[in-house]
């Protein structure tokens, strides 16, 4: 079997271990006119030609499905029917299948292989893509996750709603990729840009898959995204929005369905159970997680309505030793033989995924890494800088990573790691103050908590927009300065022999740090 142009039904089989089939929406077939809504004439033929062909009785199939042990809400789009395409009935089944999503607290994963709105329907068909933006964001909302596969072809409406505007997006190789479809392109386009590598590229998708892996990565997603903690029951809203209490919940509780699998508690609810449990003020909690000397009112514990522990703090894989002057300091960090980032996450985490792209049109795989992992069974976020000057997208991607680890309620680590932000006219020109000014307010509003780790050069702000204000820590083999110390030399106009005075007088050293209650130093392996 191919996966290029499969039937929704053979995509299904690819990734789900089983999958039950919602019913036609409530009201059964949507009432229309002759020919649809506009009179369009063959219409009605054509879609019992479709139906005949296919097996199916519109351009989606929907139903809740267990992908490598983790259940979810599947939407996959059968292609032969009219090219997949989205009219009033398909917004039906798609806006039934996200409610039922919200209802029973399950991911989303749209397989998508659509051409775009009906255009036998006309602007009826091309509302649909509202209802089904509406519906994504409502979901999106409800710290639901969503990941999209994208097949051959993912164009028009379908790619710029269930595709592009999913969590993580997942595409099969050479699978016809963007908005705009091969019959509506201007002569001269080239179409290597409208596939999955070329999106990948553009930072639009995370990853190309392989079909015979695609059931796999599929459900390490899930897993990683939803954590996989096993609870039989629970309610479908907070107790919050129940004003319920912990033993007399709220109206709103989910109904589980006979025969259906227990479902992953949520990040959100496991904190929610956790602070009731563990949230006295002033307590041992909270004195884990108080500013060290000199922080001021660095907010060190996570902030109200935190929904994680912290992640705990990576040990120091390089020297043990804390150096002795500035400028010995600033040689370890730029030291060759020093761990980088992937040694610390190699090290940190059991298995990993990454998240690529910052959805504007921009990668830096060379100077930030980002994605999720487990660490000690439980799901950890990360977005970690490699040692080499930071890309504006390297920093819009970090803000996308921990917007989504916030709105799941997964805790963060970030790993610092830079001489300091790209400085060069391309970078200025691709907005490299508006990326860290983004980044900066992402990380200083993040509700889940962020820990940080210098694992070697701390260069300037470009440094300090991924460090979490008051839970940031040290390798002895880093430092931390507001400025290169060459470059302050330069700007004192200083000679060159003046450099490591001036490292010094900078106080860029870990324990020189620790004293002015910038961070903490972890400890060594």
């Amino acid at each position: 079997m191919t996966t290029r142009r499969a039937s929704a039904r053979e995509i299904i089989a690819l990734v789900a271990d089983d999958f039950d089939r919602f019913p036609d929406p409530p009201g059964g077939e949507r009432a229309s006119a002759p020919d649809g809504p506009l009179g369009w004439p063959g219409y009605d033929a054509s879609r019992e030609r479709a139906a005949r062909r296919t097996g199916e009785s519109e351009s989606v199939v929907c139903g809740t499905a267990s992908v490598r042990g983790t259940r979810a809400v599947l939407i996959a789009f059968e292609f032969g029917f009219l090219g997949g395409s989205l009219g009033e009935r398909t917004g039906d089944r798609l806006e039934a299948a996200y409610t039922y999503a919200r209802e029973h607290r399950l991911p989303v994963v749209p397989l998508v292989a659509t051409g775009g709105s009906r255009m036998q329907e006309g602007m009826l068909a091309l509302t649909q893509l509202q209802r089904v933006a509406r519906q994504s964001a409502l979901t999106r909302e409800a710290g639901l996750p969503q990941i999209a596969v994208l097949r051959d072809p993912t164009t028009g409406g379908g790619w710029a709603t269930l595709g592009a505007g999913a969590d993580v997006v997942l595409a099969l190789p050479d699978a016809q990729v963007g908005f705009a479809g091969s019959r509506v392109r201007p002569p001269d386009a080239d179409p290597a840009a409208y596939t999955a590598q070329a999106q990948v590229a553009a930072g639009a998708a995370d990853a190309v898959v392989p079909p015979a892996e695609l059931r796999e990565v599929l459900g390490r997603w899930l897993r990683l995204l939803t954590d996989g903690t096993p609870r039989a029951h629970r309610p479908a809203r907070t107790r919050a929005e129940n004003h319920g209490t912990p033993d007399e919940p709220g109206p709103a509780q989910e109904a589980t369905a006979p025969g259906a699998d227990p479902r992953p508690e949520s990040h959100r609810e496991a904190a929610a159970r956790q602070a009731e449990t563990h949230s006295t003020p002033g307590g041992p909690a909270a004195a884990e997680t108080r500013a060290v000397p000199g922080a001021g009112d660095s907010p060190t514990e996570p902030p109200p309505g935190s929904l994680r522990e912290p992640a705990p703090v990576p040990v120091a894989l390089g020297v043990a030793d804390l150096p002795r002057t500035g400028w010995e300091a600033v040689r370890r960090a730029r030291a060759v033989e020093r761990p980088r980032a992937r040694a610390y996450l190699d090290a940190y985490f059991t298995h990993r995924l990454a998240l690529s792209g910052d959805r504007c049109g921009g990668v830096d795989p060379d100077g930030m890494l980002c994605g999720f992992g487990v660490h000690r069974g439980r799901t950890v976020a990360y977005a970690a800088q490699t040692g080499a000057a930071t890309r504006p997208a390297g920093y819009r991607t970090a803000a996308r990573l921990i917007r989504l680890a916030d709105r799941l309620g997964i805790p963060v680590l970030t790993l610092v790691d830079t001489p300091g932000a790209a400085n060069d006219a391309e970078a200025e020109r691709q907005g490299a103050g508006a990326a860290i000014a983004e980044l900066f307010g992402v990380v200083a509003t993040a509700r889940t908590p962020i820990t940080t780790l210098v694992i070697g050069e701390g260069g300037s702000g470009g440094a300090l927009a991924l460090a979490a204000p008051g839970r940031t820590w040290a390798t002895p083999d880093s430092y931390f300065s507001v400025i290169a110390p060459e470059s302050a030399a330069a700007i004192l106009k200083r000679p060159p022999g003046e450099v490591e005075a001036t490292a010094d007088q900078l106080r860029i050293r870990p324990q020189d740090l620790v004293e002015l209650g910038v961070i903490r130093i972890t400890e060594a392996h």
